[in-house]
């Protein structure tokens, strides 16, 4: 997020930003980007070949551990979509449902502002932040202007 700053203090007098200030964001988005695919593989890793370590707050949740397979699928979807520059905007849309679906599902059982809900948040933020950085089109659709 640093890097992100750094770029908005980089916009010209024009509120453009220079060829290099483009490329640096460019490059802070793949980066972003990278870390949230790196997650949702993690996540996914562990649904599909450490179920077992999951029982756990499954149970605390109330879903029931055979999901945590389902789950790892979802998670390995929604990262390989978002991986994926012509699928990117989708993947990030689903990333942001299965995220918020997990949050909603820490607000059901009472847990508010848990670090599981502050991790989802942050990488949700992150998801569309990233592809913001690396997709112009986005950009085009959301300008943000200082």
């Amino acid at each position: 997020m640093i890097v992100a700053l750094t770029i908005i203090c980089k916009i010209s007098s024009r509120g453009t930003l220079s060829s290099e200030g483009v490329i640096m964001m460019v490059w802070a988005g793949r980066v972003i980007s990278a870390l949230v695919v790196l997650f949702l593989l993690v996540d996914a890793y562990t649904g599909l070949f450490a179920a077992q370590t999951l029982k756990a707050e499954m149970d605390a949740t109330g879903f029931p551990p055979n999901l945590v397979p389902a789950i790892g699928i979802i998670a390995l979807i929604c990262g390989v979509l978002y991986a994926i520059p012509a699928t990117s905007v989708i993947g990030a849309v689903l990333t942001t449902a299965f995220l918020g679906g997990a949050i909603c599902t820490h607000f059901r059982v009472g847990e508010i502002l848990s670090p599981p809900q502050i991790v989802c948040l942050v990488v949700g933020v992150a998801a569309w932040a990233g592809l913001y950085f690396r997709d112009s089109r986005v950009r085009q659709l959301m300008p943000f202007k200082i």
